[in-house]
């Protein structure tokens, strides 16, 4: 009895030392990549100063951003993401939608994009291997990588059409998750203001990224865009509403356990158990076939 008591503890620790192979060998290469199916809305909230081009004076208003980024998921594979995102900037008035159509007053900017990113790195795909209908970004577009580092990296912004360095600022808290804070800053770009009038952009972003998952947990965005005068046109700071950064954080918190459980329990309860087990079972079929071989002496 021993003696298969023995090997099938043998058979259970080969088994969890495979677990914890796999969990140390496979799973941070398959679990730390950006999923292929993504649906997910940000809203912004704040405050801007608009130029009301009829009357020529600035308005304060309350303005609501909304930004929804979905993957095409038949297009993803396992090295590259597709993308499809839509934003919004609207005035708030009353009962406002996340969009308006655009001959209504209350549009301040909207636009679409396609893009395609690397599942390990975050970063934007080589437009050279993307087809057609893809849009060619550089740098990151919309998340860091995973394990982020306290370094520099290149973020996409879509208003200038190229990367910007965001520097590495601090580590702060957010409702108890550790973040890294990342800081972009653009000072008089030219821009097209649209139809065709030239303008100046500058801007300057604060991403609080969760440094394990590379999610965004909150960011806060203060933008001017003027006339070549300098006439200012827009003045614009909006950032993450309360309730989406509490969701990113918990969000946040529910995928770090899951890779803990995939990138360190697993190991560590593969390891550990499967080296008892296989100790016990050599015990236990030592034991036995010492009790056997005891028996048949006495027996003879």
């Amino acid at each position: 009895m021993r003696v298969i008591v023995g090997r099938v503890l043998l058979g259970l620790g080969a088994f969890l030392l495979v677990a914890g192979i796999l969990g140390v060998a496979w799973a941070p290469g398959s679990v730390k990549k950006t999923p292929v199916e993504v649906d997910q809305k940000t809203d912004l909230t704040g405050t801007a100063l608009r130029l009301d081009t009829s009357t020529g004076e600035t308005r304060e208003l309350e303005v609501k951003y909304t930004s929804i980024t979905k993957s095409d998921t038949e297009a993803s594979d396992d090295d590259t993401v597709y993308f499809k995102q839509a934003t919004c900037l609207v005035e708030v008035d009353g009962e406002t939608p996340d969009c308006v159509d655009e001959n209504d007053d209350r549009l301040i900017s909207a636009g679409e994009a396609t893009f395609a990113t690397d599942r390990e790195t975050a970063m934007a795909v080589d437009g050279s291997k993307l087809p057609d209908d893809v849009e060619p970004y550089e740098g990151l577009v919309n998340k860091w990588p995973f394990d982020a580092e306290k370094k520099d990296y290149e973020v996409y912004d879509n208003v200038i059409g190229e990367p910007v360095t965001a520097r590495y600022e601090t580590t702060d808290e957010i409702d108890g998750l550790e973040v890294h804070v990342y800081v972009t800053e653009t000072v008089d770009a030219p821009i097209d203001l649209g139809s065709d009038i030239d303008g100046l952009y500058s801007d300057r972003k604060e991403y609080s990224v969760d440094p394990r998952t590379g999610a965004i947990i909150k960011q806060v965005v203060d933008q001017q865009r003027s006339l070549a005068d300098g006439t200012q046109v827009l003045d614009l700071q909006v950032e993450y509403t309360d309730e989406e950064v509490a969701d990113n954080v918990a969000d946040a918190e529910d995928n770090i356990a899951s890779l803990d459980l995939l990138t360190k329990t697993v190991p560590l309860v593969g390891f550990i158990g499967g080296a008892l087990c296989i100790l016990a079972g050599i015990a236990l079929i030592l034991t036995g076939r010492r009790t056997r071989t005891t028996k048949a002496a006495h027996s003879s």
